[in-house]
């Protein structure tokens, strides 16, 4: 398999902010942040850090799995437009292109034209499709009405050896309302809401927590045996005012490898 994705020229890096509350809530709870890596700025666009093999467990080797996934970079910011992690930046926003933040999809894979959506984005129902049971797509239907959901960007692909990938990006007002969000919804016995087509899932404990990036909060989920047909990998991100929702089902067995890469370069275009 190819390397990770080719690194953009960074400039010099700014010093670290502070953890804010969130963050530090965080902490004292269960969780620890997602796989991420920090951005350095360069004017108003800013590339990111590409992920080495030896940067995650079990991806070390050059037969480990890892999809080949173009360079990331985050788009430009509006002028003045502080980033989302900034001390400035208290409600979290994320000012890029929310659209425009979305994980491309690797190389050889076939997109899903379902997600697209209308000029990028994505109605809530068809969101809330990913969920089995009709009353939780209604609760979360008037949650999201409730919470003030701004958009939801989407992107979706099939990669040759039958892997489903879903990400969904949720936009609110502010960073608090997608912790309180992140909290329910992504526990650390089990997700609260099962998708479409799962039976049990739990707390991936294999998933790695070793590299991560303090901005980012995460919880991963595996669908546990027995389970059916296919087999589905999830995970939440809480990223100052956007909730991330990434699913990858399979065929057997849904394979950890490419599912730890997607979840960790998703936190890095949104941290």
């Amino acid at each position: 398999m190819p390397e990770a994705p080719p690194v953009q020229s960074p400039a010099q890096p700014q010093p670290p902010v502070k953890k804010d509350r969130r963050v530090l809530r965080a902490v004292l709870r269960w969780t620890a942040a997602v796989t991420a890596f920090a951005a350095v700025g360069a004017g108003t666009a800013y590339g990111i850090t590409g992920m080495q093999r030896t940067d995650l467990p079990g991806l070390a080797t050059q037969s480990d799995g890892r999809w080949d996934y173009p360079t990331l970079t985050r788009p430009p910011l509006p002028s003045g437009s502080p980033e989302p992690f900034a001390e400035s930046n208290t409600a979290g926003t994320h000012y890029a292109d929310l659209r425009a933040l979305l994980l491309p999809a690797p190389e050889g894979a076939v997109a899903d034209g379902k997600l697209r959506g209308t000029d990028g984005w994505l109605a809530t129902k068809d969101f809330l499709a990913e969920y089995a049971q009709k009353e939780t797509r209604d609760n979360l239907k008037q949650s999201f009405t409730d919470d003030g959901l701004r958009h939801i960007a989407a992107r979706g692909w099939t990669t040759p050896d039958g892997t489903r990938t879903r990400v969904y990006l949720l936009q609110f007002g502010t960073a608090a309302v997608v912790d309180d969000l992140f909290s329910s919804e992504a526990p650390a016995d089990g997700p609260t809401d099962q998708l479409r087509g799962t039976i049990t899932s739990v707390f991936d404990r294999d998933f790695p927590t070793e590299a991560h990036d303090y901005n980012v909060e995460y919880s991963a989920y595996v669908e546990t045996t027995p389970y059916g047909a296919e087999q589905t990998r999830q995970a939440y991100l809480s990223a100052g005012d956007v909730l991330a929702v990434i699913v990858q089902s399979r065929k057997g067995r849904a394979k950890p490898v490419p599912f730890r890469q997607t979840v960790a370069l998703q936190s890095q275009l949104l941290g």
